[in-house]
């Protein structure tokens, strides 16, 4: 049996708040997706093919959504955040597009990975190319401060899912190790794509900070929620298999927490299942039943609320606006999701 995702639903935080940014932000979105579109081109077929296979299937794009917003959220009137949210979008692609190839994943977003579709060896190879791609359009834009942040970021990606790798099937993994994970390997763009922002806005460093510091903890709460999601969530609205992460023998909180709480015979089921990997068909019901047994979705989700706070905090910096109002939505939405 599979817990709701939350008891206490925000009765202030809209229904969704995504949804509001994009409509609010919609013609700059629409010139970001052009963007996309016109560089993920090449002469070389399988490029546009395989790169169009992903991006065409959406996502939720919240990672441009969140340059766009901060841009905006300073009445930036120029077209700098355009290129920079495309850039954005790219380097999400490309880890997504890797991450498939080392996690064997058949699924992403509801659709087979490109992976499944074209094979590993070209996905990597894509995945190459749109990074390439991100680090002209940081060029282009002519910042170092710009480079600096993306190019910083791009590195600090790659060192988290390196940690993560590190950490699979290790059931000896502790919770600092988590979230020094999953810092790097997801909250470290949102953080990036909420500084550039403000940074084409030419706001104070202080401001600057801020909305880095928010972006920080929007993609922490992200992140432990997408974990809880893969023990919680309902298959058709999560765009990937339930249970994943046990599959691939991953260490997020809400496993670490259980076998932190674990009986002698718990434990050696979740060694079994994730450090072993010796799995049958009923262990991830047998998982899910341990995760609610300890309680540990319910303290997952404490803690990504926590998060939320500090980024809500952290707007305080920022003169109060509908936009800042939507920011503050969003962090609560990421946490209060069902996909």
């Amino acid at each position: 049996m599979h817990m709701p995702l939350t008891n206490q639903p925000n009765p202030t935080t809209p229904i969704n708040p995504l949804g509001a940014l994009t409509d609010l932000l919609q013609s700059d979105l629409l010139a970001v997706n052009a963007l996309i579109m016109q560089r993920m081109q090449s002469e070389v077929e399988l490029i546009p093919e395989l790169a169009g296979h992903l991006i065409a299937a959406g996502g939720k794009r919240i990672r441009p959504l969140l340059t766009l917003a901060s841009a905006a959220l300073f009445d930036y009137k120029g077209t700098r955040q355009h290129k920079l949210a495309a850039c954005v979008e790219f380097i999400h692609t490309a880890t997504l597009l890797h991450d498939d190839v080392v996690d064997d994943s058949n699924q992403r977003r509801g659709r087979s990975s490109a992976n499944a579709l074209f094979g590993n060896e070209p996905a990597v190879l894509v995945g190459d190319f749109l990074f390439s791609r991100a680090f002209q359009l940081m060029t282009e834009d002519g910042s170092l401060e710009v480079l600096r942040i993306l190019s910083g970021a791009s590195a600090v990606i790659a060192e988290g899912e390196v940690l993560q790798l590190a950490a699979t099937n290790d059931i000896e993994t502790d919770e600092a190790h988590y979230r020094r994970v999953i810092a790097a390997k997801t909250a470290e763009l949102f953080a990036a794509a909420c500084e550039v922002g403000a940074v084409v806005a030419e706001r104070s460093p202080a401001e600057c900070a801020a909305l880095r510091n928010y972006g920080m903890n929007l993609g922490m709460a992200f992140q432990i929620a997408d974990d809880v999601l893969d023990y919680a969530a309902k298959r058709e609205r999560l765009g990937k298999s339930l249970g994943d992460d046990f599959k691939e023998g991953k260490m997020t909180l809400p496993v670490i927490r259980a076998i932190g709480k674990a009986s002698p015979a718990e434990r050696k089921f979740w060694r079994r299942c994730l450090g072993e990997m010796e799995q049958s068909d009923a262990d991830f019901h047998e998982a899910c039943a341990l995760l609610e047994k300890h309680k540990v979705l319910e303290e997952s989700l404490d803690e990504a609320h926590r998060y939320a706070e500090q980024g809500i905090a952290a707007l305080c910096a920022i003169e109060e606006s509908p936009l800042r109002g939507h920011l503050e939505d969003l962090i609560l939405f990421a946490i209060d999701r069902d996909y």
